[in-house]
């Protein structure tokens, strides 16, 4: 009993480490975009660039768009969810996996 209550507390622990990984990995991504995108807006100004030529540049949400999609996976990992395999999926194969092993096991007999 005591082991079980002890690997349930070493997975909570594990899941809060990670959820707190992706909320600092947030934050950082946050506050490194803002910054990136004021810094090339303000260049951008001073290059003779009217606001919204400057705030529409492509170079200003590159950034944002292509380490937006790793923070997307990053957070799909830690909320545990995933599109692509789901439970039923899961259970399929297992079924899929087991039956293919039983008949492997029957041509032995």
């Amino acid at each position: 009993m005591d082991y079980a209550k002890g690997n349930k507390l070493k997975r909570a622990k594990k899941h809060v480490a990670e959820l707190k990984g992706f909320y600092v990995h947030l934050v950082v991504y946050l506050a490194v975009n803002v910054f990136i995108t004021t810094a090339k807006i303000v260049r951008n100004l001073g290059n003779g660039e009217s606001f919204v030529e400057a705030f529409w540049d492509f170079g200003t949400f590159a950034v944002w768009l292509f380490w937006g999609i790793g923070l997307l996976f990053h957070g799909l990992k830690v909320f545990s969810y995933n599109p692509f395999f789901k439970k039923d999926w899961e259970d399929r194969q297992i079924r899929r996996y087991m039956e293919k092993e039983k008949r492997e096991a029957e041509k032995y007999k």
